[in-house]
């Protein structure tokens, strides 16, 4: 049972995938390598699972990402009860990490987190990355929370639905013009098209669903890891992508984007997971989170 697990072995753990080596976890937690060593065998011995790879910098085996995933857990609760109680160290603020999407931090994220109580002393530390992906961040221990795109929660996670981020085609009006003269579905098979990094799927997916084939875009694609930068790069014309409504609607109105297939938009589902912890930092961001969610994305 992880309860049974002895909480020196247990931040031990942490503290060697944290810092990376076990050299270094001893120089933090102020014992001896060989000490380190002993205990992270002794809690191997103990869950009868291998924890580490022994690579520099180790990294947590998949039963090692759960005993982590606690550590850390644990830690919040220690720190939440410390504050409760007005021990040594709660005037410290609180550090609350997160992964969201950029697409989401470029448009309402940053919003909410405004709404979190102040008196709460919180520290935020957000981690971008794609929302098919931020709930490996979650898994891996990570992250308290993550905006992803999976209604499956995380072993230890809840889940909520935030709603849907709407996406359209765009294009600059002279790419358009020089571009897509042609049947749509297949222009947009040929044509440059942005895309955010190498695992983008947006654009793909989108001109299959027009072509009804397997076939998805142009070779000429263009990665551009960031959500304005992206916008504002199908705005200049360097290609055509699909750009959060949020932004393309002032940029469509200003003439500089125009409408691809204004009838066949895409939705993204968006989900919030957190750690399962009585932690006031995480039910206070939750809520902000939540209320902003409702007000910004569509239903």
């Amino acid at each position: 049972m992880m309860t049974e697990l002895p909480v020196d072995q247990v931040r031990t753990l942490l503290a060697v995938v944290d810092e990376g080596t076990f050299d270094a976890a001893a120089a933090v937690l102020h014992v001896t390598p060989s000490a380190v060593s002993q205990r992270v065998k002794a809690l191997e011995q103990r869950t009868g699972r291998v924890l580490l790879v022994r690579t520099k910098p180790v990294r947590p085996t998949e039963s090692g990402e759960v005993v982590v995933r606690f550590a850390r857990q644990l830690a919040r609760l220690e720190r939440d009860a410390r504050a409760e109680l007005g021990m040594s160290g709660a005037s410290e603020p609180t550090r609350v990490t997160v992964a969201v999407n950029a697409d989401s931090l470029s448009t309402w994220f940053l919003g909410a987190l405004t709404r979190v109580p102040q008196e709460l002393r919180l520290c935020f530390e957000l981690r971008r990355e794609d929302e098919t992906r931020t709930a490996e961040l979650l898994r891996e221990g990570l992250v308290m929370a993550a905006v992803t795109s999976s209604a499956d929660p995380v072993a230890g996670c809840s889940v909520r639905a935030l709603g849907r981020m709407r996406y359209v085609a765009a294009a600059n009006p002279d790419f358009a013009a020089r571009h897509l003269g042609g049947p749509l579905p297949d222009a947009l098979a040929t044509a440059p098209v942005l895309a955010f990094d190498r695992d983008d799927d947006l654009q793909d997916a989108f001109v299959r669903g027009l072509r009804g084939r397997r076939h998805g875009t142009s070779q000429v694609r263009h990665h551009v890891p960031a959500s304005e930068g992206f916008a504002e790069a199908v705005a200049a014309g360097l290609g055509w992508g699909l750009v959060p409504e949020v932004q393309a609607r002032p940029l469509l109105n200003a003439g500089r984007l125009v409408p691809l297939a204004p009838e066949r938009t895409v939705d993204v589902p968006l989900y919030w997971q957190q750690w399962k912890l009585d932690s006031p930092a995480l039910a206070a961001v939750a809520k902000a989170v939540a209320t902003t969610a409702a007000e910004t994305l569509r239903g």
